[in-house]
């Protein structure tokens, strides 16, 4: 089934592929806790030491490195459907 043309799938092919490459890149230096990302990371609350903000740090990283690859298997989905899009149109310009 046709739903978008081929200029507009071979956008979203290669939107697809930078989001994929980006978001597991920024997962993975999340996951290894990158101090130039410490400014994402949400604090919300005063720390009274040292352990209870390294706590928190830890939490943060990791939960933004799980978001960061959750919404990479977003665009692998989106990838996806503009490959099959993009299929679709080159296979019916060619029949014309």
């Amino acid at each position: 089934m046709k739903i978008c043309g081929p200029k507009y799938a071979l956008c979203g092919l290669v939107l697809s592929v930078w989001g994929v490459f980006q978001l597991l890149l920024m997962g993975i230096f999340f996951y290894t806790k990158s101090v130039a990302l410490i400014e994402d990371i949400p604090f919300t609350e005063e720390f009274e030491d040292a352990t209870s903000f390294y706590a928190a740090a830890d939490r943060g990283y990791k939960q933004n490195a799980y978001n960061c690859w959750i919404a990479a298997c977003i665009y692998v989905l989106t990838f996806l459907f503009s490959g099959h899009q993009f299929y679709i149109n080159s296979r019916s310009s060619l029949s014309v």
